[in-house]
Formats: structure tokens, C-alpha cells, sequence
């Protein structure tokens, strides 16, 4: 498994993590907004792992607001840094018998909630007919690709954790929005994550899997 991130100290402490529990793992901390340095991240880890079967693009700048400076750091961010990342692994997911891409977007792409994300949303959605177009081009190829939307997710040091130190009323009314009355756990999308990427998932592409709880209200044609 090949991961980074944006601090050096937490990618090593997850390659550790993963390798004691019996994963070969490899990492190095980039910016992925970075075209070039992500594009030798992709390389770097086909070579240390032997290959690449499996992108998933998980990366946010979380860019509120709807500044042009909003946009252009939740574009290069959010969106670019998927389809550069694509690009770069597309030659050794060709060579691949079992290639798979997951992007994670978000419910924001889906529904407004008013919650000032007007350049996030904007982003999560183009990313959603992103990787649909990509998903109707890529299929004969024999590569899946396929989206998660994650709901509220709540984990130590994220947003919804900050939201709940920071702005309580927010916070209650976001978990109170929720019919299961809680909010999501990390390793709730890392499951639909590690089924689209199976073989159990081996005739779903183009599918936008939404983890929300039924948070979102629309009906999904």
C-alpha cells in the first residue's frame, strides 16, 4: 500500500502502523495540488510495491467560502489533483487484471447545505461528473472506477470535531439532521472503499456510493 500526506511525522507513523500489522506499506509526504511531485509519488510507489492495482484519490484542501482564491485552492486540490493523479497511474493500471480507482468526494457535491462550502461543494460535484465520464471511458479498458460521498464523519482532529469544540449550535444541528442519530466513523468509508476496489465490486462502475446515514434527503436517480 502506497500512501501520503501533507506532514512527514504522520506518514511515517501510518507506514509503521500498517507494516506492523502485516501490510507492505510505503509512503511520503507531498502536496498533492503539486502536479509534478505527485506524479513521482505515483511512480515511486509502483516501484517500492511492484506495481499498481489501485488509486484512490482521498485528498481536500476543504476550501469554504466563495472567493476566486476559494475555488482556485478547492480546483487544484480536490479536483486536479484527482485526474493528475489518474493520469499518472493510468500505465500501470492498464498492465493491471485488476485495476480500480475510487474518488472520494462528498454529500456537499449532492445537496446545499449552508454550511459556507459553496467552492468545496462546487468542486465534490464536478468531481462526481468527473469520474462518471471517466468511468464510461475506462470500463472497456477493464478499469472500474467508481465513487464514495462520504456524510458526516466524525474522527479526532477533523472538521466535525472542530465543529463541535467551535461551534456547538452547528454541530447539534448537524448531528441532529442525521435519522441515525450519530455521525460516521472513518473506517465506515474505508469499508465502501475496500468493497468498490474488490473483486466482490467486479460489475459496479460509475457508481457514486453515498456513507451518509441518510443524511442527504434527495432521491438518487
Amino acid at each position: 500500500m502506497g500512501i501520503c500526506g501533507r506532514k512527514p511525522a504522520e506518514v511515517d507513523a501510518a507506514v509503521d502502523a500498517l507494516g506492523k500489522g502485516g501490510t507492505k506499506a510505503w509512503g511520503r509526504a507531498i502536496d498533492v495540488a503539486d502536479a509534478t511531485a505527485l506524479k513521482a509519488w505515483v511512480e515511486d510507489a509502483a516501484a517500492a510495491l511492484g506495481g499498481l492495482d489501485i488509486l484512490v484519490a482521498n485528498a481536500s484542501a476543504l476550501a469554504s467560502g466563495g472567493t476566486p482564491a476559494a475555488y482556485r485552492t478547492a480546483f487544484e486540490t480536490d479536483l486536479l489533483h484527482t485526474l493528475n493523479a489518474v493520469e499518472a497511474a493510468r500505465p500501470h493500471l492498464d498492465r493491471s487484471k485488476a485495476a480500480a480507482i475510487v474518488a472520494i468526494a462528498s454529500i456537499s457535491g449532492v445537496e446545499d447545505y449552508g454550511w459556507e462550502e459553496s467552492a468545496y461543494g462546487t468542486m465534490k460535484a464536478a468531481l462526481l461528473y468527473a469520474m462518471k465520464s471517466l468511468a464510461n471511458h475506462l470500463a472497456p479498458k477493464g478499469i472500474r472506477v467508481n465513487v464514495v460521498s462520504p456524510g458526516t464523519i466524525y474522527f479526532k482532529g477533523g472538521v466535525w470535531e472542530r465543529t463541535e469544540k467551535g461551534d456547538p449550535a452547528d454541530f447539534k444541528a448537524a448531528l441532529e439532521g442525521n435519522p441515525m442519530g450519530r455521525m460516521g466513523r472513518p473506517e465506515e468509508i474505508a469499508d465502501a472503499v475496500a468493497f468498490l476496489v474488490s473483486r466482490r465490486a467486479s460489475f459496479v462502475a460509475g457508481a457514486n456510493m453515498v456513507v451518509d446515514g441518510a443524511f442527504t434527503r434527495r432521491v438518487q436517480f
